[in-house]
């Protein structure tokens, strides 16, 4: 959830004996039932207020710049809640609204493509963004010229993000609620009770004062969203206006002078008015939200909710941010990830894993040990099934949570290690990649044949992931041809003994070990040898740990290739 800029200036939060904590998950109550999954506890919350069906769970972002993995944090979240209400027989609708009548309000230093390419601003029409600051998203240009709008290019890409996976989301537009009316009688309150909200939101922002009035309209002359409203005529559905100067953060964007009359569909409510009026427009009953709304948006939220729309707010629930790389997601930084990027490199059953994680705790989701995410997968999966001891918590949380991480629970599944996947990926043929599998014992020998192919397009993902970051098993098998090679008596006598010693069949440290001792038998440094091998298998001077990877290929290629005989 992101906001169009006007939660910053606050004062304090505001006496509310009705105050409802966000902080859901951390302050349980001690008479409370303790659920393996943090959803059920949300969901119990949910359903002690006897909801109308269907519930509606609620989500929402201002569609300004790249929408990358942490701005699904709040579809993923609320996505698990809707699961448990499903579950426990209710109809649930999982909503969330694409904040597009906010305005621009600075020009994005990267944006990205339908297809999810990152760009600088320099390779799009930065000059028409740069004309349209203060103008709602949705009266911007795309930059790319694929979308109806700026707003709705990247409106469309979150949809894209819950498509892929798999979260059935409505997304709805803000700017076609203002104009098609459905926002007009909610306004139309507010505005008739504007003593109330100018006193309710003066406990929470400085700049309220006597003149203000919660309605922004869009300024006909320039199409830039304006504060300045100068008188309202409820019974008409106007308000007159004058286009004035916006403070945009450390920038301040030109208004141009225009006086003029604008109807309720022709601006915008601010946004600590703007929310409330969505809860109550869409009937909404749960809503997660990240840290920075926890003593912002929400109090004054709660508080206009009740005390000037006369409704009660839905049930709150802060989650955690998550950190990319140790860093804050930034896309000026070019620190960011899209969900389109994070499905080259796994299964979207591990990222929705990742999101099942209690979001009350604070998490770092990086690339360079995704091995390990996926692992912790692979166990929640191998617990739920019975094939590994684990204890009761372990347990409890897989069996409830694994059923709505996967699309069906089907025991006969295959999953390859991810480094295992990894090391198969450094060949591009696939009848050596099944080989490999089988003769490690990975893939038995009665798999029916869709968990033999859904366990290799692990390969292709484990092999991007050492592509992108570079890693150990970022090579590839020279498998076709001898690479050139020029060694000395000694290295060739160790490489044949070594042929000997495999040729055997030994465990991949013992294999690992008796490099170093035959290096040493034959007086040729350590080194040196390794490099030997790793010219010989893969054509270069470095390669991933040797032992491990020659065991790991099948054995007479391995031997033959010792020996240089092919």
């Amino acid at each position: 959830m992101t906001t169009d800029g006007d939660a910053d200036e606050t004062t304090s939060d505001a006496p509310d004996s009705e105050a409802i904590s966000p902080y859901t998950l951390q302050r349980e109550e001690a008479s409370e039932t303790r659920h393996a999954f943090w959803a059920d506890t949300v969901a119990d919350r949910v359903e002690e207020r006897n909801p109308e069906e269907p519930i509606v769970i609620k989500g929402g972002i201002s569609p300004s710049g790249v929408p990358h993995l942490g701005n699904v944090n709040e579809i993923m979240r609320g996505y698990y809640v809707a699961e448990v209400l499903r579950d426990r027989g209710y109809e649930v609708r999982q909503v969330f609204t694409a904040d597009d009548r906010d305005p621009l309000r600075g020009l994005p230093r990267t944006l990205c493509d339908l297809e999810g390419n990152l760009v600088d601003l320099g390779e799009v029409d930065a000059g028409a963004l740069g004309r349209n600051l203060g103008a709602p998203y949705t009266d911007i240009p795309d930059p790319f010229g694929c979308c109806d709008s700026y707003g709705d290019h990247f409106a469309t890409i979150i949809q894209d993000s819950a498509d892929t996976v798999d979260v059935p989301i409505e997304l709805v537009s803000n700017t076609e609620l203002y104009e098609s009316g459905d926002f007009e009688d909610v306004t139309r309150f507010v505005l008739e009770h504007q003593d109330r909200a100018r006193e309710v939101l003066s406990q929470y922002q400085d700049k309220v004062d006597e003149d203000y009035v919660p309605f922004n309209p869009i300024c006909e002359e320039c199409g830039k969203v304006t504060e300045t409203v100068t008188s309202v005529d409820v019974d008409a559905g106007t308000v007159d206006y004058r286009c004035t100067d916006m403070d945009a953060g450390d920038q301040t964007i030109d208004g141009c002078g225009h006086e003029g009359t604008a109807t309720l569909r022709e601006g915008k409510l601010p946004w600590r008015f703007e929310w409330p009026a969505q809860w109550q427009l869409l009937g909404v009953d749960f809503e997660p939200f990240g840290k920075d709304h926890a003593e912002g948006s929400w109090p004054s939220g709660q508080d206009v909710a009740r005390n000037v729309l006369e409704i009660e707010p839905p049930v709150p629930m802060v989650y955690e941010w998550f950190t990319l790389e140790g860093e804050p997601f930034s896309s000026s930084a070019g620190n960011v990830i899209l969900v389109s990027d994070v499905l080259e490199l796994l299964e979207p059953e591990v990222l929705r894993y990742f999101f099942a994680k209690d979001p009350s705790k604070a998490r770092d989701f990086s690339i360079e040990r995704l091995d390990q995410l996926v692992d912790e997968f692979d166990r929640l999966e191998a617990i739920y099934f019975g094939e590994v001891e684990a204890d009761e918590d372990e347990a409890a949380f897989a069996e409830r949570v694994y059923p709505f991480v996967v699309d069906e629970p089907r025991e006969e599944r295959i999953r390859l290690p991810y480094t295992f996947a990894a090391v198969l990926g450094m060949t591009d043929d696939p009848d050596l990649r099944e080989e490999i599998a089988r003769r490690e014992g990975h893939i038995p020998d009665d798999a029916p044949e869709w968990a033999v192919e859904g366990a290799l397009k692990r390969v292709e993902q484990a092999r991007n992931w050492a592509r992108r970051t570079g890693n150990e098993f970022d090579y590839e098998l020279k498998r076709s041809e001898i690479p050139a090679h020029d060694f000395d008596a000694e290295t060739e006598a160790a490489l044949a003994e070594l042929a000997d010693f495999i040729e055997e069949g030994h465990e991949p440290d013992e294999i690992q070990g008796e490099i170093y001792e035959t290096a040493k038998r034959h007086d040729v440094d350590v080194g040196d040898f390794f490099g030997a091998g790793y010219r010989l298998f893969f054509d270069e001077d470095q390669g991933p740990k040797l032992g491990p990877f020659l065991a790991k290929v099948d054995r007479e290629f391995v031997v033959d290739r010792l020996r240089r005989e092919r």
